[in-house]
């Protein structure tokens, strides 16, 4: 019995080791097949492991490869992000998505292409890559300092506009390399579109934006925070009982130095049995920031001076300590069936330091050049390098060897500016300039680049349909004296115009008395309920309040080089005044931020006193005086 035994075990271990042996060779054969099936392998032995991560490597390579292609300029689109470069003395425009709609087919195209274009040279360039974000508009985008920007949510829909579908992803694009990474976070934003971005310090700050849930609109007043050194959104809580603005999107949001502006928007409101009318809002907030998030507060701001008309769609970009904001639209009469609305193409500024708006015109371009002494320009700038030094050594502040590096540095400063209009300038003179401002239309995209105001795009609506406007321009914000319209195609909205003219002359002569006797209920009026009267508003003030009127002053026709070499001495010790840790071209750097922010913080008041000289025709050619030579006067 024993000896059966231990024949019957060793059968069973033998029946095992061949049973293991059958299993190995079938997972086997088919993780070649696997294999086969992924890296396409032919032969019948096992892949060398080299080879297959060879091959793994190939494919993510191929994945997030970006391919760039010069282009003439970007296809028609509408709703896109754009951006200025944020790296430092980049000189860059970024455009992210957007939609079209073909109107005789009537569908619709999404794109997540990223289109550069560079104002020194006036070249397109198209930037793609498998990695890159799923296609969409209306999202929102902002660029950090540190070289990133964030892009966040969107919208998508089929191409007949049936189904639609916002994102609630999160991607960082790098601006040096245009390369993009997705960031994973569960608890992050919820999904929308018309929702708004602008930075502070390491925060990228998020508010509003709405979100189509088919049967209904909803419409969000969260506050969030993305900190670029953890790449983690954080949502901001406020006490029960503090004051926050109301849901909204289609807002402005811009960047200052305690936080963020937020102005305006747009949301609906009750109407009455179950309808809603949509509600343009204008009024302003503070979002006063702090490093302890527990601690941000909402401030409401008080409308004082002249206010811009009530419009939506024109969302404002940051400049030198102000917004500025270009066109909108305004429904001022909104029934069950129909929607009258008015199309603006002015241009506002919002000055920060004192919550006043402004209203931005064009001047006529001078025929009348102003001449500048090279030579004398140098001679002021080596004496104020000078005078420079030896402030700093008075007050022991100096870099001591680096004051050639110093002078260098200094003289870099003064002249960039110039140098950059000039080669803006010289790159659109093949451009058309206009004396008028562009087409009326609203959610163009806008952003500054170097001074200069950039606008693509936008939207234009004639009865029923909506017109997408293939265009593009720049203005420069320092001389106002012009449009640069790099391409513009306006031939369907006049053809569109024109035939809305025919028809409303054909309904005017055949108008009757038979008219006056329509039927109760028919295309009533829709009247929001509890809405706000509207505020009194002061008319235009001409003169521009002085916030700092202990700094220095910029002269009429000054530019900023000759502002900086007048009072930098007064702007040094500005600086060395409330910057007790800086040294040396620290506070020379200091100094001439503090005098650029002052040139721009006085640019349209001095414009003004422009404007009057030239109207009494005492201004000929201006000339910079030679200090150098001395002549007596008889």
């Amino acid at each position: 019995m024993a000896k059966k035994s231990k024949k019957d075990k060793e059968a069973k271990k033998a029946r095992a080791e061949a049973k293991l042996k059958k299993s190995e060779g079938k997972a086997a054969e088919k993780e070649k097949k696997k294999s086969k099936k992924i890296f396409g392998a032919d032969e019948e032995d096992d892949l060398d492991i080299e080879e297959v991560l060879a091959n793994f490597k190939k494919e993510q390579e191929k994945f997030e490869k970006v391919v760039v292609e010069s282009i003439n300029k970007p296809s028609k689109r509408i709703n896109s992000c754009m951006i200025s470069n944020p790296n430092h003395g980049k000189s860059e425009l970024i455009i992210f998505g957007g939609e079209n709609t073909n109107q005789a087919t009537s569908t619709t195209t999404f794109y997540n292409d990223l289109i550069v274009f560079s104002p020194d040279n006036g070249q397109w360039k198209k930037i793609t890559s498998q990695n890159a974000p799923m296609p969409r508009s209306s999202a929102a985008m902002a660029g950090h300092p540190s070289g990133i920007a964030l892009l966040h949510g969107g919208e998508f829909s089929s191409p007949k506009q049936n189904t639609f579908y916002h994102y609630s992803d999160t991607w960082l694009l790098d601006c040096s390399t245009k390369e993009w990474s997705k960031i994973e976070q569960k608890n992050g934003p919820s999904a929308r579109s018309g929702h708004r971005m602008a930075v502070w310090k390491n925060f990228i700050i998020l508010h509003g934006g709405f979100r189509d849930l088919g049967t209904s609109t909803t419409y969000l007043n969260d506050c969030w925070l993305f900190d670029i050194t953890t790449h983690k959104w954080k949502q901001v809580e406020f006490p029960p009982n503090h004051p926050v603005p109301d849901a909204r999107s289609g807002h402005s949001l811009i960047s200052d130095q305690d936080g963020a502006i937020l102005w305006g928007g747009y949301c609906k409101v009750k109407a009455g049995k179950g309808l809603q009318k949509g509600k343009i809002l204008t009024d302003c907030w503070h979002l006063k920031m702090n490093s302890n998030v527990n601690a941000i507060r909402w401030d409401r701001k008080k409308k004082q001076g002249f206010q811009p008309s009530p419009r939506v769609g024109c969302s404002m970009v940051p400049h030198k300590g102000r917004g500025i904001l270009f066109g909108g639209v305004y429904d001022y009469e909104e029934t069950e069936e129909s929607l009258d609305s008015n199309f603006y193409n002015d241009i506002f500024t919002y000055q920060i330091n004192t919550n006043r708006w402004y209203s931005l015109a064009l001047r006529p371009q001078r025929t009348k050049q102003v001449k500048l002494n090279n030579k004398s320009t140098r001679d002021q700038e080596k004496e104020l390098e000078e005078l420079l030094n030896k402030i700093l050594e008075n007050a022991q502040l100096g870099d001591g060897d680096e004051d050639g590096e110093n002078s260098e540095e200094s003289s870099t400063l003064v002249g960039s500016r110039d140098d950059s209009e000039d080669e803006i300038k010289s790159a659109a003179k093949d451009y058309k300039i206009s004396s008028e401002l562009p087409h009326p239309r609203f959610n163009a995209a806008t952003t500054v680049i170097d001074d200069t105001l950039f606008i693509f795009g936008g939207l234009w609506e004639c009865g029923e349909k909506d017109y997408s406007i293939d265009s593009f321009y720049s203005i420069d914000l320092n001389r106002a004296d012009g449009v640069t319209i790099y391409w513009e195609d306006l031939t369907a909205l006049q053809n569109a115009q024109d035939n809305s003219d025919d028809e409303s002359d054909m309904e005017d002569g055949d108008d009757t008395d038979d008219d006056n006797s329509d039927e109760e209920g028919t295309d009533r009026k829709l009247v929001a309920e509890e809405e706000e009267e509207e505020e009194e508003v002061e008319e235009e003030e001409m003169e521009y309040p002085d916030p700092r009127p202990w700094l220095p002053h910029p002269k009429a026709f000054e530019s900023l080089r000759s502002f900086y070499v007048r009072t930098g001495p007064a702007f040094l010790e500005w600086a060395i005044s409330n910057n007790r840790d800086a040294k040396g071209k620290h506070l020379k750097t200091k100094a001439f931020e503090i005098c650029e922010s002052r040139w721009w913080e006085r640019r349209d008041q001095v414009r003004i006193e422009e404007d009057k000289l030239e109207e009494l025709g005492g201004v000929g050619e201006i000339v910079e005086k030679d200090t150098t030579k001395t002549s007596k006067r008889r």
